[in-house]
């Protein structure tokens, strides 16, 4: 059995009595219902982790031992922003937790023309906080020790249009574009952007041609929106990443 690992989003610090976060401390007991004297790791996201032992469980609260920080890094050696188009909520999760799993450093969800999910100013707020604990939740799962960022929600166009220079920017185009084999890739980050169902709109394709993204094909078959973007991660990673 391997030993749980539990984000507390306040500061650690070595042999220190902690009481967890109110989330940590609700997953280690009623979640994962460890016990006292049980081992477990804690992570704030800010690079490091501890190894500590849970001293005591009351009602709502947690209370731990810390022992020495452990410098270990489990970030992918390419800096990846993954510019996902809307999808349903389901598909969304999962697109989420899987590129933070395959080391995306960035997901930016994107309002795209084509995407069926449009949500108002409150509820897309609500939906970005939502993915960032699908992505504690997944760091916890597979050993990061720093949180991917999760922007905030914009269009298409407003992220061609403001997308980090000296990246390699790539566009997901089934039916016309390179292989990710041909790519002349040296060194710098790595920019994916995935379309809706259907794919990227004539306009949307123009506006991020225009801003030098390569169109990019994963072979002869058509993926859906939430298979092409992880198959993108998968590819680039064992090309030139850490696979």
């Amino acid at each position: 059995m391997t030993t749980a690992r539990l984000f507390h989003s306040r500061d650690l610090a070595p042999h220190r009595e902690i009481c967890l976060d109110d989330a940590a401390a609700h997953h280690a007991a009623k979640v994962l219902r460890l016990r006292e004297k049980e081992a477990v790791v804690l992570f704030n996201g800010q690079g490091g982790e501890y190894p500590a032992r849970i001293v005591r469980i009351l009602k709502n609260q947690v209370t731990v031992l810390t022992g020495e920080r452990q410098n270990i890094e489990r970030e992918s050696v390419l800096h990846i922003v993954l510019a996902q188009a809307l999808q349903s909520a389901e598909k969304m999760n999962l697109t989420v937790q899987k590129a933070v799993e395959l080391g995306a450093a960035t997901i930016q969800p994107l309002v795209s023309q084509r995407s069926s999910e449009r949500t108002g100013a409150a509820q897309a707020r609500k939906r970005v906080e939502h993915w960032r604990r699908v992505a504690i939740a997944a760091c916890e799962q597979c050993g990061r020790n720093r949180i991917p960022r999760i922007g905030d929600m914009i269009t298409v166009n407003q992220f061609v249009g403001s997308a980090e220079q000296g990246m390699l920017r790539l566009m997901l185009c089934p039916e016309r574009g390179s292989s990710f084999k041909r790519l002349a890739y040296k060194s710098g980050g790595i920019i994916v952007l995935v379309g809706a169902e259907g794919g990227l709109t004539p306009e949307e394709e123009r506006l991020a041609r225009a801003a030098d993204f390569i169109p990019v094909t994963l072979g002869e078959r058509v993926l859906r929106t939430e298979t092409a973007g992880l198959a993108a991660l998968a590819a680039i990673q064992a090309l030139w990443g850490d696979f």
